[in-house]
């Protein structure tokens, strides 16, 4: 199955933008980020940024945009037979255009990556071609908030994205 990535989340000045690396099924199905149940994205925003997580999507993304925060993806599309990372084939990645949403907004400090997936394919396919938009932002792998990753306890996951938001 192909999957497509959707449009970032994004305002007009984001400080912090949380990579994932392409929405699983359920996200897909809803045409939202973190649409999973047990995802716990949203949870985590509102403990750590009062984002109301059993609000509409359009005003959780609005709560987003007003703490400085866009959310996307690494890939644009890739072919993918279920809703695991380790089930992207490597071969159909086409990650989305990073040049042109960094060009387009300078003030942006950190780059958080929503597990291991989203950070390698990120080192993979899209660091080298904007190095040179990288310089003053850090990139802060963190680990992920799908209810698959159960092998870290949901306190230590917290704990990780307060100090990657927070700091």
């Amino acid at each position: 199955m192909i999957a497509n990535s959707f449009p970032p989340v994004i305002g007009a000045e984001p400080r912090i933008l949380v990579l994932g690396s392409m929405p699983g099924k359920a996200s897909l199905q809803a045409q939202q980020y973190y649409a999973h149940p047990r995802n716990l994205f949203w949870p985590f925003m509102q403990t750590i940024l009062g984002v109301d997580a059993a609000g509409g999507y359009k005003e959780r993304c609005e709560a987003l945009i007003r703490s400085g925060v866009a959310v996307w993806d690494v890939l644009q599309s890739c072919e993918r037979p279920s809703s695991l990372d380790a089930d992207i084939i490597e071969s159909s990645i086409v990650p989305n255009d990073f040049a042109a949403l960094l060009s387009q907004n300078p003030g942006m400090q950190k780059i958080l990556f929503n597990g291991a997936k989203a950070h390698k394919a990120f080192m993979k396919y899209v660091a080298l071609d904007v190095e040179h938009l990288l310089v003053d932002i850090q990139l802060i792998p963190l680990p992920s908030t799908s209810p698959a990753n159960a092998s870290i306890r949901r306190e230590v996951k917290l704990a990780a994205w307060r100090d990657a938001l927070c700091d």
